[in-house]
């Protein structure tokens, strides 16, 4: 799941980043609002984590840019601004959440998790097609009775594919997926990833499409 980060603050940027990688996010992190808006406008993110006070332009005039496009990405507002009035024009700007710092990542990521199960229509937090199931939570998965818990890259590959049953990916689409800006990606990246997941729940989990890429069945 790709998000990009909207936060001024490199410390707070930072261990935010770094903490997101290891929840299985890939992640853009952008430090003023005209780069904000000129990544969204040129990348689909599933989440956008936006601060506030930031430098050029202001983020709730980002959160406006944003909910005047033809996209509808969910935003959580990340910022030290908690008055009441704050709070409300931001949710009234069409924020989903509002977290205010000092905030601490595991809430963080459990309202990122709420926010996206709303943005799915209110869908159980388990992805599964019948089979094949995916407990982001506990990052655990299990296929015909075989039970693995998958590092953060097998999670985010099985987590694309399973959020799209039935549906071929391509090793571009699954490294965007994956990895940020930042982060360099290895020739056989997508492969050695798929090979490490298949050995945990078995050579079936994942279906090779030759030459096109790869796929989960369809829900049973």
């Amino acid at each position: 799941m790709r998000v990009l980060l909207v936060e001024d603050d490199r410390m707070i940027g930072a261990a935010v980043t770094e903490a997101l990688k290891g929840a299985a996010y890939a992640v853009d992190w952008v430090q003023d609002g005209e780069l904000a808006i000129e990544a969204a406008r040129s990348e689909t993110y599933e989440i956008v984590l936006l601060d506030l006070g930031l430098p050029l332009v202001d983020g709730l005039d980002v959160l406006k840019s944003l909910r005047t496009g033809a996209t509808r990405v969910p935003v959580i507002v990340l910022t030290a601004r908690d008055a009441l009035g704050d709070r409300i024009r931001g949710l009234d700007l069409g924020a989903d959440d509002y977290l205010v710092k000092p905030f601490e990542i595991g809430e963080l990521l459990a309202r990122m998790r709420a926010v996206m199960r709303r943005e799915g229509s209110g869908a159980s937090p388990i992805l599964s097609n019948g089979k094949l199931h995916l407990n982001p939570s506990t990052r655990e998965a299990s296929y015909l009775g075989d039970r693995a818990v998958l590092s953060a890259r097998e999670f985010a590959l099985l987590q694309a594919l399973l959020s799209r049953p039935g549906t071929i990916l391509s090793r571009s689409e699954l490294e965007r997926h994956i990895y940020g800006w930042s982060e360099e990606v290895e020739s056989n990246a997508v492969e050695f990833i798929i090979h490490a997941v298949r050995k945990k729940l078995g050579a079936m989990a994942i279906r090779n499409v030759r030459g096109v890429g790869w796929m989960v069945d369809r829900s049973s």
